[in-house]
């Protein structure tokens, strides 16, 4: 597992590369806390990975 600040997500289908992984965290995690359902599983799973050094990360 890498620790680089750099991240790929894949949620929904889009691939975005963060330069930042607190950045991608945070985001993750605001879109974690206001969603419900299948959206909440989706962003808590990129959010876990990203938390735990993955650099590629999917729902």
């Amino acid at each position: 597992m890498s620790k680089s600040r750099k991240v790929t997500t894949v949620c929904n289908g889009k691939r975005k590369v963060w330069s930042d992984r607190e950045e991608a965290k945070d985001f993750f995690l605001e879109a974690m806390m206001s969603a419900e359902g299948k959206d909440y599983d989706r962003y808590s799973a990129i959010y876990f990975q990203i938390i735990h050094g993955l650099s590629c990360c999917t729902d």
